[in-house]
């Protein structure tokens, strides 16, 4: 059994990236998690990974906004792809000129609590704050009871989401922008106000998230949801690895994921 992660594209130019398992029979499971590459580069992407696009069982969905929702459309129609998401979330995928006429076939609505989307693929949603309709992140159950959790466009780290990333094998974190440069940059007073206000996390508040949640059994950080205008890499990870050696942490697999590129597969 080999668990994999992907990202096809991570930031406001898209987000959408691929979870999922080989099993020892040589058959392939996996799952999306939002919608922001199209299927042609998905498609193109996991062939080079050997991975086909029939494995994907499913799509999960954070939140309505365009750079996460984009292509969801096009997976219901061409594919048929079932799409998850809370009640709130799709009541609003529903009323989008791009989706409305083919979501209802394809929606599965989350409950609180377990989730089955896939074969041996459980999800439990917990919400975070940002200002879209309703935000969540994912705890998510793999075979071998590899436990990931993922949180991206959040204002802040809930108690909730905390408890889950402290426990996760796993932990995909938003580490969108660099206050000095936010702060110095040409964004309008109002974008830079929304921003610093609570719809994203900061290099500082990923670190200090990194520094709450650590614990022993930690072995992969992936930050994700870069700035390409208030941020870079470069910042992004030293800050977590600052964070890191804070903890004494050592063999951790710490990456940040690229805004406009997919990445390799990573064995987790």
């Amino acid at each position: 059994m080999s668990l994999r992660f992907l990202s096809f594209t991570s930031g406001s130019c898209g987000n959408c990236c691929y979870l999922g398992y080989q099993a020892d029979d040589g058959t392939d499971c996996g799952i999306l998690i939002d919608g922001g590459a199209s299927i042609r580069r998905i498609t193109s992407v996991l062939r080079s990974a050997n991975i086909p696009l029939s494995s994907i069982a499913a799509v999960l969905v954070t939140h309505d906004h365009g750079d996460h929702i984009r292509h969801i459309g096009a997976y219901c129609k061409r594919i048929g792809l079932p799409v998850w998401a809370t009640p709130a979330v799709h009541g609003a995928l529903s009323r989008h000129p791009s989706m409305e006429e083919y979501i209802p076939s394809c929606r599965r609505d989350f409950i609180a609590g377990e989730n089955n989307v896939a074969p041996g693929i459980s999800v439990r949603y917990f919400i975070v704050p940002h200002d879209a309709t309703e935000t969540v992140g994912f705890r998510i159950l793999l075979p071998g009871g590899h436990r990931f959790v993922l949180m991206t466009d959040l204002g802040a780290v809930t108690p909730e989401a905390m408890a889950y990333a402290a426990e996760a094998e796993t932990v995909v974190i938003e580490s969108n922008y660099d206050v000095d440069m936010l702060l110095c940059g040409d964004y309008p007073h109002e974008l830079k106000m929304r921003i610093l206000g609570g719809a994203h996390l900061s290099n500082d508040a990923c670190a200090d998230a990194i520094r709450s949640f650590m614990h022993p059994g930690l072995r992969n950080i992936f930050l994700c949801h870069l700035s390409g205008n208030n941020n870079t890499p470069t910042l992004a990870l030293a800050s977590a690895r600052a964070a890191l050696e804070d903890c004494g942490a050592e063999g951790i697999n710490l990456r940040a994921l690229p805004r406009m590129v997919p990445t390799p597969v990573w064995f987790l």
